[in-house]
């Protein structure tokens, strides 16, 4: 196997898993002011499906779609052309993409009222919540705009080996949600209006953090674009399914928002607070891996080196499951006292708390899977095959929908949870099949990560005997990590060195 592959996406992977802690800190900080301020009732409720909308987009046509499909097609028109060329294919991606983002915000805006009852039907029903729910989306929506050429931004910046502002740009929008909340309760004024703004300054100083990065390596907003670039058209053609794919995943979260709606008050927020718990270590390895992996795929694709592309992608997958194993040992065993300690507090009672911590065991469960999913989608995307991430995701809401259907009446909430825990395993399982159609037995991941596992079983066993322990258990995580990645060094698995090693040299250097 290519060391150079391992260790390059390590390397890419350690600095974005170091700057998307910070973000995810900062996110904790938020939903805890969050959950102070507004709780877990029906004010909560209206703005987390109005904040959800154009997050929805914001994976719609930023990361979940565009930047997978731009940053392969960048690569190539940089190898092709040189900088120049993929700065100028850049810029006309960056006209369409507002083009089409300002048509949509503005019907947005006109018509919030019968998209918020589309999206949260049972809100219906009360007409003063429908009514501020859709005041709110009005005012979050523009927050597409921004994002969206933040994830452009990511795209140009990962594709030139550059992953750390973009990592680090949600903790402005953490830091200003954060502002807004605090903010409306000091000073008496609506704390879901207050977020909703923050949630649109916090878009914009996202933005802004990009810029000098970008002039750094010489792109500049203003230069040579055009309607018809050749780039575009590509991108267009691979972003067309896969715009088409995140649809179908983005459905799923909202057939789960609307099923949510029709259960007991709060449940839209308690899957909401669990799924945060379970999107902090994703966000800062699992989505880490990915994010780093695909400029290697892209770049070995372009070079039809298929042996090299199948190293990197074993390697992405052993990366994440070192990473994921032991979070989902550790949300399982913790879940009670981690949700008491970061929203037990103000408005969320103890009845939320237990609400929270079910749905976060359910989720939960699904950690590895979750995970797995992104470098293989990023694998498919770096092979321009963009049909079968499709297809395969179309299967996962058919199995979604029943799954959550069947289990939502005896289950609640947790039912909808788990139904996604099962769509994403099936996910998986399709995936895996598909590439070993193409490449024939190509995984080589599973066997490798036996140690981890293990590892991960004892340390979940351990910290769920100290469940019991309220706050001390929590305070208890980091000694539990710490004991999990020194018994890995000691046991020299090879994920454990890599990303030590990444990470010595990153603090070594700055």
């Amino acid at each position: 196997m290519s060391d150079d592959h391992t260790s390059t996406i390590a390397k890419g992977a350690a600095v974005v898993s170091l700057a998307t802690l910070a973000s995810r800190v900062l996110g904790f900080v938020r939903d805890m002011a969050t959950a102070w301020a507004l709780g877990a009732g029906p004010l909560a409720d209206a703005f987390f499906v109005a904040f959800r909308v154009p997050n929805l987009l914001r994976r719609l046509f930023g990361e979940g779609s565009l930047t997978m499909a731009f940053v392969p097609v960048f690569t190539r028109a940089r190898r092709d052309g040189g900088d120049a060329e993929g700065f100028a294919m850049t810029r006309s991606v960056l006209v369409w993409l507002l083009a089409v983002l300002a048509v949509i915000t503005v019907a947005a805006m006109v018509f919030a009222e019968p998209l918020t009852a589309l999206i949260a039907p049972g809100f219906a029903t009360n007409p003063d919540q429908l009514s501020l729910t859709a005041g709110l989306l009005r005012i979050c929506f523009p927050y597409i705009l921004f994002i969206s050429v933040v994830a452009l931004c990511m795209g140009v910046l990962n594709a030139l080996g550059h992953f750390l502002a973009p990592a680090l740009s949600p903790c402005l929008l953490n830091l200003a949600l954060i502002v807004a909340a605090l903010g409306a309760v000091w000073l008496d004024l609506s704390v879901p209006y207050m977020l909703a703004w923050g949630v649109l300054v916090g878009g914009a100083l996202q933005l802004l953090l990009q810029v000098p990065y970008l002039r750094r390596f010489g792109f500049a907003w203003r230069g040579p674009w055009s309607w018809r670039h050749k780039g575009v058209a590509r991108t267009g053609r691979l972003m067309l399914p896969t715009v088409f794919g995140a649809a179908v995943y983005q459905v799923n979260i909202l057939i789960g928002t609307v099923l949510a709606s029709l259960l007991t008050a709060g449940s839209i927020s308690w899957l909401y607070y669990a799924d945060r718990l379970v999107q902090f270590p994703l966000g800062v390895f699992g989505v880490a891996v990915s994010q780093a992996a695909l400029p290697s795929l892209s770049g070995l694709a372009a070079d039809n080196d298929m042996d090299g592309f199948q190293d990197a992608l074993n390697a992405s997958l052993r990366l994440t499951l070192f990473i994921c194993l032991p979070a989902t040992a550790g949300l399982a065993a913790l879940a009670w006292p981690i949700v008491d300690v970061l929203f037990g507090r103000g408005a969320f009672g103890a009845a939320d708390v237990s609400a929270t911590a079910w749905a976060l065991v359910a989720y939960g469960a699904g950690l590895p899977f979750f995970g797995l999913v992104r470098p293989l989608v990023s694998a498919y995307y770096a092979l321009e095959d963009t049909r079968t991430p499709v297809i395969v995701a179309t299967v996962c809401l058919v199995v979604y929908v029943a799954v959550g259907l069947a289990l939502m009446r005896p289950m609640g909430h947790v039912g909808l949870a788990l139904a996604v825990t099962v769509s994403s395993v099936v996910n998986v399982a399709l995936l895996l099949w598909g590439l070993r159609r193409r490449f024939g037995p190509w995984a080589r991941f599973a066997r490798p990560s036996a140690k981890a596992a293990a590892l991960s079983l004892a340390m979940g066993l351990g910290a769920l005997a100290t469940a019991g322990l309220g706050w001390k258990a929590v305070a208890l995580i980091p000694a539990w990590g710490v004991a999990f990645a020194l018994a890995c060094v000691l046991l020299k698995v090879p994920e454990a060195l890599l990303y030590w090693e990444a990470v010595r040299r990153r603090i070594r250097r700055g």
